[in-house]
């Protein structure tokens, strides 16, 4: 078994000692009404991005989501949470750094204390319990969002019976034989669409792409034919089925909590990837951490 295979599958315990631990971190997250940004790099900024818009929907305050390396330094924000798997990212410390100087105050949610973003951060969150061996985040940046929800009140146990759903039924023959795939998302599953596409590009090198759902008809729906999938996590608008499936593509309606749908997608990616003979411990081109020199630019 790959180690992102068994990473994956851990994701419902994961989810459950996360939300228990919110209310002890409570201090060093957005307090209500709280100027909040939350930034990462790779799949830790889609899963800022779902954080970000639960936290405007549940009533906590204004929150943006950026990359760490396009932060808008030049805004007044009255916390930045910094999600970071390794603690190790060049563009998540040099951004630390400087908010440091500058006074704000700065959270990070990471897996590996004993890291550089310990002496960087204001407040520190671990979830070493959570931490990975595989290069491809699963459980990490699943488990730092439902932190994150669970200190807005968002998380439900729903969420975590709809995760060992996904992991017991099995993945669908006809899906892992296609080559393209187009997530949709609304509302705060849009940046997990976003992060199912990049799972579907890291580790089987597929063709993956991702939209807020009522914008896939302006224009991405031309590339939708036969072969090709289209997957909503979450709520569907009305009448989008319907016109994916007059193209002759299949669609893949949302049934479980959009963080669920996001672990069958993980489930899909590993199995394409075996597929066609690829070790998704390994994605191209990828490392576990971006560590840059001066003069390097990340990758993701």
């Amino acid at each position: 078994m790959s180690h992102v295979a068994y990473e994956l599958g851990t994701q419902p315990e994961c989810w459950e000692r996360a939300a228990e631990l919110a209310p002890a971190h409570r201090a060093v997250l957005p307090r209500p009404g709280e100027r909040t940004a939350i930034v990462g790099c790779g799949t830790s900024y889609y899963m800022a991005q779902a954080a970000a818009t639960l936290r405007e929907e549940a009533g906590h305050g204004e929150t943006d989501a950026f990359p760490a390396s396009e932060f808008p330094r030049h805004r007044r924000y009255d916390r930045v949470v910094a999600l970071t798997r390794s603690g190790t990212t060049t563009e998540v410390l040099d951004l630390l750094a400087a908010l440091r100087e500058s006074g704000v105050p700065t959270t990070a949610v990471t897996g590996d204390p004993a890291t550089p973003v310990m002496t960087l951060a204001d407040g520190l969150v671990v979830l070493d319990f959570a931490d990975e061996r595989s290069v491809v985040q699963t459980r990490f940046a699943t488990t730092a969002l439902t932190l994150l929800r669970a200190h807005v009140g968002r998380h439900t146990p729903g969420a975590v019976a709809d995760a060992r759903t996904a992991l017991a039924e099995p993945v669908s023959e006809e899906l892992v034989s296609r080559g393209q795939f187009t997530f949709l998302g609304r509302g705060w599953s849009v940046g997990l669409a976003h992060e199912a596409a990049l799972k579907m590009r890291e580790a089987s090198l597929s063709w993956a792409e991702s939209y807020p759902a009522m914008e896939y008809r302006h224009g991405p729906v031309s590339v939708t034919g036969p072969g090709t999938v289209t997957w909503c996590l979450g709520e569907a608008p009305e009448g989008i089925a319907e016109q994916v499936l007059a193209t002759g593509a299949r669609w893949v309606a949302g049934r479980l909590d959009p963080l669920a749908e996001l672990v069958r997608v993980h489930r899909l990616a590993v199995a394409v990837a075996a597929h066609q003979g690829l070790d998704p411990d390994a994605p191209r081109h990828l490392t576990r951490s971006v560590i840059l020199n001066s003069g390097e630019e990340a990758v993701r």
